[in-house]
């Protein structure tokens, strides 16, 4: 069959002018000036999109930090490989963040860098030789450390601070866990059995390693209990992590304590499933508020702990 063209001559239309729209030139970004000081730039970055939401979640953390609320650092290791460990400490020190938590593979690098201020091997050239991941100081300390601690009725991230500030290396300084023990903050750690190099070392005790992680996940459950009016953030934690909030969130919830109206920040390089779902979507389902903050870790934390110092000041 054959059709003509439709005829457009009586189709209805509006003006510009009276049409609400989504992007006003109000919005946009501003030019830079040299010399100009963090705070213009922050107030430089366009109101659109992302520079929306790492204004909100500043202003975010700033009213938890005001009101005397948790502000929680959940990490995976590339944060602390990125360099970054500096900039964490200052934010705990500055009574900023008041709880950090890492899966396995934060205290080898936390450790490795306090003990020889270098962290991170070539795992292809180890692979071929069976040499990955067999480094004897790193498998014996924070095995020693988490069967101690153990005994002593202590969690991973306790122990580990605990006794990296008793062995005083040269860059402790440079150590996340020991830091929180000194600052008496919460520190916890989250494991699996057999994805870290230390599971793989002859002092390695599943029954001390389990044992550590179970108390860290209740301190953590305790930690999350108290987050009403607080930030949540996970950085760089792709499944351990988010699963281990969701579960921290629905337990405290069942022991009849009030975890509602609270943000949760998500910041990675990539979108991911259960960041997106246990982080951002479910916890604050109802109440809350959850952001997403994408891009490389190295430049998106000192931005925003820098404007989360700048606005406090």
């Amino acid at each position: 069959m054959f059709y003509e063209p439709i005829n457009l001559e009586k189709i209805k239309t509006y003006s510009l002018l009276d049409r609400k729209s989504k992007v006003k030139i109000d919005d946009f970004a501003h030019r830079w000036h040299k010399k100009g000081s963090f705070q213009d730039f922050i107030s430089s970055l366009p109101r659109i999109l992302a520079g929306t939401d790492l204004r909100q979640i500043i202003d975010a953390v700033v009213a938890a930090v005001k009101a005397h609320r948790p502000v929680v650092f959940a990490m995976g290791a590339h944060v602390i490989k990125c360099g970054l460990s500096p900039v964490i400490i200052d934010l705990m020190e500055k009574g900023i963040v008041s709880a950090i938590a890492l899966n396995g593979a934060g205290i080898i690098h936390d450790f490795e860098l306090a003990l020889a201020g270098k962290t991170s091997e070539e795992v292809e050239e180890g692979l071929s030789t069976g040499e990955f991941g067999m480094a004897r100081e790193t498998g014996e300390f924070l095995n020693g450390a988490i069967e101690k601690g153990v005994r002593d009725h202590l969690g991973i991230g306790a122990a580990v601070g605990r006794e990296l500030i008793n062995l005083s290396p040269a860059y402790l300084d440079y150590s996340l866990l020991a830091a929180a023990y000194r600052l008496k903050l919460p520190a916890t750690v989250h494991i699996a059995l057999g994805t870290d190099i230390i599971h793989m070392h002859p002092r390695a005790k599943g029954s001390a390693l389990g044992e550590g992680s179970l108390r860290d996940f209740k301190i953590f459950a305790s930690v999350i209990s108290n987050l009403e009016g607080g930030v949540y953030f996970n950085i760089g934690s792709a499944v351990l992590l988010p699963e281990v909030f969701l579960k921290a969130i629905t337990l405290v919830r069942n022991l009849g304590y009030s975890v509602e109206n609270f943000v949760t920040v998500n910041m990675d390089f990539i979108k991911h499933y259960r960041p997106t779902q246990n982080v951002i979507n479910r916890p604050v389902s109802g109440s809350g508020k959850g952001y997403a903050l994408f891009g490389h870790h190295e430049i998106m934390l000192p931005l925003l702990a820098a404007g989360i110092i700048e606005e406090l000041d």
